[in-house]
């Protein structure tokens, strides 16, 4: 069979090594579009080495088109079978090694998850992110995250152009909409702020996983061709070495993954994947550790979606490589760890050139945004096992305010549809709830309605939620709440008018007022005791299919969302 697939001679069916090359490839997504190419040029390079090249496929879901729908509901659950089938494929077929080829946010922890399972040496070579979008009307840069900010803003009437149209005449909110939605994405790669894709690509770079660079050249950068093209030498010294990947998922590139995020403003979302690679790779990870980390990480890019710059534009700055090396100097970043390519992460970064001290992406850490992380990890009697708060310091570092429940995102989306909720009505702290990994099923993410809020300039606001945020939502945002909703936590028992406050300070999320009920701790615990009481589980839906299965078998989100929790794997 193997000769019917191509294998040239005996020489080559007796000694050459099987590379399994994963692509999650799928036509549709910007992100994805064209990672059967850069597969291509892998295959080729592969060969040229006298190794045996197996290209497969897994699939993919796009957040920003299912963003707001039913869609988003089969993202995060992506994530388990993106892992399950590279190491179906890899184990089944007996590859010596594997190299993947993700684009998409989900993809990148799905990768290293299936690679910490088969533990055959592994390279990762991210898509690449896209370049910077254009607003002729505007005039200024965009991205993905800007087409859903200006719909809040189109629907509380702000939304307002910079520039005329060519013919001369004044650009309605309509063209300036049409305008954003045909210049957000100029081609192929995935989103171009330090959203959840270029965040989990910078820290798996930093964790030597990949090659230098990975995660910042852009997609369609002769640098991601030669990318392509060094990974047959990268995988061929893993194997003579026997570099595998749990060799390298170690504590310490766990740690350096965690630093890069917070000095970089990373995602929320790379909590989750985090915890489900760390699980995956039976090292020891919890929520206590990245809030442990934040604190101790100033927080120095000024990228979107909380700042003003793209990786694009950090990649004409010397990209990853460049922070890592000055991180490493600044003894933020363990640079002793070994890579895939048979050095340590020092001696990967130090021939790149250091950052200029007048570039204005990363800043000093003299005169850093913030001086420890934006990712809070919160606990109280709102949220006992855990959330995760998104807090750059811009939105201040307390909030207190009434609940405003809605059950499921789309009634919130309904409700901004309606100019339903103005600043005029005082502080909210608006609660999503029913999304969490079992309840929603699948924990989907909630950029379509923070991002209108934003975008509606409704400053009033925190958002709440036992889902997900995006990586480009920003503002005064709560996720991951646990227990969830569905499974009887605090946040299924909360009714309107509460008082809730969120302290980013003493890292705290509670209920401190029941209207004529109580205001004191323990008053507040008696009445949630009595809604306890009262309160009956939601019917599952939907009962069969791919996202049942998921809803039975996820764990929470403290523990990173996974499907395979428990005790060793081996």
């Amino acid at each position: 069979m193997l000769y019917g697939a191509g294998v040239k001679d005996k020489e080559t069916m007796k000694n050459a090594p099987h590379v399994g090359i994963a692509t999650v490839w799928w036509e549709g997504n910007p992100c994805n579009t064209h990672l059967h190419d850069l597969g291509t040029i892998v295959k080729n390079a592969v060969e040229r080495k006298n190794m045996l090249a197996w290209r497969f496929n897994t699939i993919g879901v796009s957040d920003g088109i299912t963003m707001g729908s039913e869609g988003m509901r089969f993202s995060l659950q992506s994530r388990e079978i993106i892992a399950d089938s590279i190491e179906t494929v890899t184990c089944a077929q007996r590859h010596d090694a594997n190299i993947s080829i993700p684009g998409c946010d989900k993809n990148m922890p799905g990768v290293v998850m299936a690679a910490a399972r088969h533990n055959r040496p592994f390279v990762m070579i991210y898509g690449g992110t896209i370049k910077k979008g254009h607003s002729k009307l505007l005039d200024k840069p965009i991205n993905i995250s800007t087409c859903y900010e200006a719909s809040g803003a189109y629907t509380y009437g702000k939304l307002k152009a910079s520039c005329k149209m060519p013919s001369g005449s004044d650009a309605t909110p309509s063209d300036v909409m049409d305008d954003i939605e045909q210049g957000a994405c100029p081609g192929a790669g995935a989103c171009g702020g330090m959203y959840t894709a270029n965040t989990m690509a910078t820290a798996i770079e930093a964790m030597g996983l990949t090659l230098p660079g990975s995660s910042s050249f852009t997609a369609s950068s002769p640098q991601k061709r030669t990318e392509c093209e060094r990974a047959a030498d990268a995988i061929l010294t893993c194997m003579k070495k026997d570099i595998r990947p749990r060799d390298l998922m170690t504590r310490a590139a766990f740690e350096n993954a965690l630093v890069l995020t917070m000095v970089l403003g990373g995602s929320t979302n790379g909590v989750l994947h985090f915890l489900a690679m760390a699980n995956s790779a039976n090292v020891p990870l919890t929520l206590e550790d990245i809030d442990r980390t934040s604190r101790r990480t100033p927080f120095l890019a000024d990228l979107a979606p909380s700042g003003q710059y793209y990786m694009e534009d950090l990649c004409d700055i010397g990209g990853t490589p460049s922070v890592l090396k000055y991180l490493i100097a600044k003894g933020l970043i363990d640079g002793s760890i070994m890579t895939v390519t048979g050095n340590t992460l020092a001696e990967n970064v130090k021939d790149w050139p250091s950052l200029e001290p007048g570039q204005t992406i990363i800043r000093p850490l003299e005169n850093p945004i913030k001086d420890s992380g934006h990712l809070r990890v919160l606990h109280g009697n709102f949220a006992p096992g855990g959330a995760v708060a998104k807090i750059t310091g811009k939105e201040g570092l307390s909030f207190t305010g009434r609940a405003r429940v809605f059950n499921k995102e789309k009634e919130l989306s309904a409700a901004l549809a309606r100019n339903d909720i103005k600043v005029t009505d005082g502080n909210l702290v608006i609660i999503v709830r029913y999304e969490g990994p079992k309840g929603g099923p699948g924990m989907p993410e909630q950029l379509k309605s923070s991002a209108a809020i934003m975008g509606a300039g409704l400053t009033n606001l925190a958002l709440v939620t036992d889902g997900r945020y995006s990586g480009a939502s920003h503002g005064f945002i709560v996720g991951h709440v646990v227990p969830e909703a569905a499974v009887g936590g605090p946040i299924g028992l909360v009714e309107d008018g509460d008082v809730i406050t969120i302290d980013a300070v003493a890292n705290r999320i509670d209920i401190v007022e029941i209207p004529g009920v109580a205001n004191t701790p323990e008053g507040v615990a008696l009445e949630m005791e009595r809604r306890r009481k009262m309160w009956t589980p939601p019917k599952m839906k939907p009962m069969r299919g791919v996202l049942a299965k998921y809803a039975r078998l996820v764990g929470d989100a403290s523990h990173g969302a996974v499907t395979d929790l428990g005790g060793s794997a081996w």
